[in-house]
């Protein structure tokens, strides 16, 4: 389980502090939570607080009972954290099976690393030597970059907006690996999206905007009140325009 007890951050904006995140308190045991909201609301920096990549001025971190609010990004990967950027790296002069090998932490065989890719919908004959450079998409890129994280069977994975930057092709296919996900993995994922089908596919959904929780439940408690929300200021556009 993961618990973020009172976090807080802030960051200096021509010589003033500005408040990112404020007091957050959350308790995090579901399969597949989905945190959504309105650009600018803290999303992505409370992801890499979650990851060790930006610390909390303020507040404590657990991850299953042991406090690792000082551990770097590098000691929460040994302690079960996965992070996926937006924008996956590209990788030259090493191949895809490489890098499943290198995410399983162990000797793998080629079947295996094959059966990593083939979870994600891609044919691991076409990519398992392939060099993960500029001729993979975006959407390949992500694929893999799933196949790695099954590979490491780590406690808590965080996916930050894995629609952006793809398109429509990819975006269906990844919500395909994704609900297989939601099926198979061990550990938590938690995501960072703004599209309704991923949110449709998370056990629990936490709004996040102007730094605060303002809302957390299922889907079912959770969507009515953020569809509502959109209609109303799709409305307020149309009677601007």
């Amino acid at each position: 389980m993961l618990e973020l007890k009172d976090v807080c951050f802030r960051v200096s904006e021509n010589s003033k502090e500005k408040e990112i995140l404020k007091n957050i308190n959350l308790k995090i045991d579901e399969h597949f939570v989905a945190i959504t909201g309105p650009n600018g609301g803290g999303k992505s920096t409370l992801a890499k607080i979650i990851a060790g990549i930006e610390k909390p001025v303020s507040g404590r971190i657990l991850l299953d009972g042991e406090d690792i609010t000082e551990m770097s990004i590098t000691e929460r990967a040994r302690s079960g954290i996965s992070f996926a950027f937006q924008q996956p790296v590209r990788f030259k002069g090493l191949t895809v099976r490489d890098l499943i090998t290198l995410a399983s932490g162990k000797k793998i065989s080629i079947t295996e690393a094959c059966s990593y890719l083939s979870e994600v919908g891609l044919c691991a004959k076409d990519y398992i030597n392939r060099e993960v450079n500029a001729s993979l998409s975006g959407g390949e890129l992500k694929r893999i970059e799933i196949a790695m994280i099954i590979a490491r069977q780590t406690k808590l994975t965080l996916f930050d907006e894995p629609e952006a930057g793809i398109d429509l092709w990819s975006f269906n296919n990844l919500i395909r690996v994704f609900e297989s996900l939601h099926e198979k993995i061990n550990g938590s994922i938690i995501i960072i999206s703004h599209q309704e089908r991923i949110l449709n596919i998370a056990d629990n959904i936490i709004v996040l905007a102007g730094g605060e929780v303002t809302a957390q439940g299922t889907k079912e408690e959770v969507m009515p009140k953020l569809l509502a929300s959109s209609e109303a200021c799709s409305t307020l556009l149309d009677k601007l325009a």
